[in-house]
């Protein structure tokens, strides 16, 4: 064994003794106890904080998953592409798309009696449901876009609310959009748009505001009427992936077919905004619970400093028997590295059992009857217990570093 191992073991030996070996002074006890109470719960409150952000992106990403398909292909440059090349008659024939669906965006305004709201209306043919999951999120009625008598529409709640309507309602629902070519009339202004009529056949709910106080779905020949636009443009082509395959991969091929015109994008790069939002509050809440656990630390400063203070007459002897000034320093660094250790531990599995019971108990609650969930939702990552446990591990030794270098240079260590 080498040298170095063995001065690390038996430093490591020195420092547990001096751990859970009872001081003379009472106060080093109790400051130390303070110091792994204080990682116990930063730690804990790290852990679950996290989970907790985990939980809340998991639940938004199952709602943008309702009406967001698998991929996406829509226009570089401009609002809508044209879909006679070839390339997308050899998407529908690629056995990895088990469905594809050609949508038309573009904003309007919709009337009923007198109320009127901007809406974006969103334009589907009849394989928009095996794209999506809009079938599941419908509130009021159901998702129909046309039968043999009338065109039909699905709306959001936030556009139903805003115009007093609901399936019931028996007056049909006025569109406008502006025409793509001619002149406003100033005397007659209306005949510078486009006139579609619905009648509500759904209502859905994706619990956002961008999709419930907007979105309007109907057919997609009358939104292609409504915008002039011919059969062959669209806002964008939707797809949905069978189970087994590789999305990343036939993603990859996609783009590949249909060249650079057009761009593929995967639920993540649908709701890209969202993800980075989501991610940069979680991290920016990390950085702040980091730095009162680190506030939290420091209280190993004290602690070291009273135990080196006590240790005098160990220190001489250990000096006297051989030990040099490179061996003491690294029994109470160590000495301070097994207080963060051990109140890191500790704290994960207070933290731990904690999200077991929020996942399977739901204790936490919300409060109100406003919300989409009645607890805290939590997802516990592996990835965030590492990154939670090396973390505490860097503050612990730095904060334990510190005044062993100070300390020893007062009393000539």
């Amino acid at each position: 064994m080498s040298k170095e191992k063995t001065n690390f073991i038996f430093s490591l030996w020195v420092a547990k003794r001096y751990l859970f070996s009872k001081k003379s002074h009472n106060a080093i006890n109790i400051v130390s106890a303070i110091s792994a109470s204080g990682v116990i719960v930063g730690t804990a409150a790290l852990i679950a904080v996290l989970s907790v952000f985990n939980g809340f992106e998991q639940l938004i990403q199952t709602m943008f998953s309702a009406f967001d398909p698998d991929l996406k292909i829509s226009a570089v440059e401009g609002k809508t592409f044209d879909i006679s090349s070839p390339s997308f008659e050899l998407l529908k024939k690629n056995r990895s798309i088990i469905a594809f669906s050609e949508v038309i965006e573009d904003m309007a305004l919709a009337r009923l009696d007198e109320r009127q709201v901007p809406i974006k209306i969103v334009g589907v043919d009849e394989y928009f449901n095996r794209v999506t999951s809009i079938d599941s999120i419908i509130y009021d009625g159901q998702f129909l876009t046309e039968d043999t008598v009338f065109n039909r529409s699905v709306v959001g709640i936030g556009v139903a609310s805003k115009l007093g309507l609901n399936v019931h309602t028996i007056s049909p629902l006025m569109i406008y959009a502006p025409k793509r070519a001619g002149k406003i009339n100033l005397v007659r202004p209306e005949s510078g748009f486009n006139q579609a009529l619905t009648n509500i056949s759904g209502v859905f709910v994706v619990n956002q505001p961008e999709y419930d106080d907007q979105f309007v779905i109907i057919p997609l020949h009358l939104a292609r009427k409504l915008y002039d636009f011919n059969d062959n443009e669209v806002s964008n082509i939707q797809l949905k992936i069978a189970p087994n395959s590789n999305l990343k991969k036939v993603k990859k091929e996609i783009q590949e077919i249909v060249g650079n015109g057009v761009k593929v994008q995967d639920k993540y790069e649908q709701q890209e905004d969202f993800y980075k939002i989501t991610n940069i509050e979680k991290w920016i809440t990390y950085l702040i619970l980091c730095f009162i656990l680190l506030i939290a630390i420091f209280n190993i400063i004290s602690s070291l400093s009273m135990l080196i203070i006590e240790k005098k007459d160990d220190i001489e002897i250990l000096r006297n028997l051989g030990a040099n000034n490179k061996l003491i320093k690294q029994i109470f660094l160590l000495e301070g590295w097994l207080i963060s250790i051990i109140g890191t531990i500790i704290g994960l599995f207070f933290g731990i059992v904690l999200i077991l019971i929020q996942q399977h108990f739901g204790v936490l609650k919300l409060g109100g009857d406003n919300y989409i969930v009645d607890a805290y939702p939590v997802i516990l990552k592996f990835s965030d217990v590492i990154i939670v446990f090396i973390s505490v591990l860097i503050m612990g030794f730095w904060a334990a570093r510190y005044p062993i270098r100070y300390i020893s240079k007062q009393n000539k260590m």
